[in-house]
């Protein structure tokens, strides 16, 4: 019996399957000469199972979780075999990842507000920020909402060009002042433009410095108080944009930003280049934010909405086909 819903499109899903495999490839390669011969699962399995799912990216902790609950099940059922253990494995997987699974998972969800919804993306450089900012402008664009950005990484001149390069391709506004302008007043400008425009949505593109915690929180909380003299509760989400080929760094960056600022949402990009898929699981585990992207390609339509439930089932399609 299959308790995964097909949600999404034969189109999306392919991709989500082609995202996931070189770490669908390699987890199921390792696991494989883990139970060969073996008929039920023992210390020595899940001792190699531990190992497995750390060399993955999966994270210590999150994997301590995942042992124990098989081991909870060994000592219930007393014989577990091993030809069990991919099914086990795909519920307390899906169990631990905190994500949307509704029914309409291929678009984006905004929640009702006064006034424009504010977004406040966060990262370091080089993660995909920008890119994944103008991807989910495009899809927000495309399912007929009025979308503008801001340009607040003013620190680099490349990020304010290459925003406005993304708005160009996704067909919305860019609020912007250059490279050295005070962050916190673009935000300001662009929030009070959306508004007079009667925009839905609006993305703040924010600095990708980790100089120290002090500096990164003192201009992020700076951003968010001028946001509020236009709308009250802005921003009305904080998404962090972690590049998951970095695997453990990946894990670092959650840490500084987390500590830094009200993170309530993860973006995971470039999965389709790595096999450390792994990751997605021990992220969102560990800090118990909800994953709302995963990058799975280059093209446009390429971010998509992570469905837990999806994602698992991508994970395990080579070992489970029901």
């Amino acid at each position: 019996m299959n308790f995964f819903k097909k949600l999404f499109s034969s189109e999306k899903k392919e991709s989500l399957d082609q995202g996931l495999e070189k770490t669908r490839t390699g987890f199921f390669s390792k696991l494989a000469k883990v139970i060969a011969g073996k008929s039920r699962v023992d210390d020595e399995v899940l001792d190699n199972l531990e190992e497995i799912l750390i060399s993955s990216d999966v994270g210590v902790e999150t994997t301590v979780k995942i042992i124990r609950k098989i081991e909870e099940r060994v000592a219930r059922d007393k014989f577990l075999g091993t030809d069990e253990l991919n099914g086990i494995l795909k519920q307390e997987i899906s169990a631990l990842l905190k994500g949307h699974d509704g029914e309409q998972s291929e678009n984006v969800h905004i929640p009702a507000v006064q006034g424009p919804y504010v977004i406040m993306v966060v990262g370091v450089n080089g993660v995909g920020k920008t890119t994944t900012i103008g991807k989910l402008a495009h899809q927000l664009q495309s399912q007929g909402k009025k979308v503008m950005l801001g340009a607040a990484d003013t620190f680099r001149a490349a990020a304010v060009d290459q925003l406005k390069v993304w708005g160009e391709r996704a067909n919305v506004p860019v609020i912007a002042q250059g490279m050295g302008a005070d962050p916190a007043s673009v935000a300001f400008d662009t929030v009070q433009s959306a508004v007079a425009q009667q925009a839905d949505v609006v993305i703040i593109d924010t600095a990708g410095r980790l100089h120290n915690k002090v500096g990164l929180m003192n201009e992020l909380t700076k951003i968010k108080r001028v946001m509020q003299k236009v709308t009250p509760d802005a921003p009305h989400e904080v998404m962090l944009v972690l590049d998951g080929s970095t695997g453990q760094n990946a894990f670092e960056q959650a840490k500084q930003f987390t500590a830094a600022t009200d993170v309530t949402s993860l973006a995971i990009t470039k999965i389709d280049g790595t096999a450390k898929g792994g990751v997605v699981i021990g992220i969102s585990d560990q800090f118990s934010i909800p994953v709302k992207y995963i990058g799975v390609g280059e093209k446009i339509g390429d971010l998509q909405i992570f469905n837990r439930f999806e994602f698992v089932d991508s994970l395990f399609k080579t070992e489970n086909k029901d």
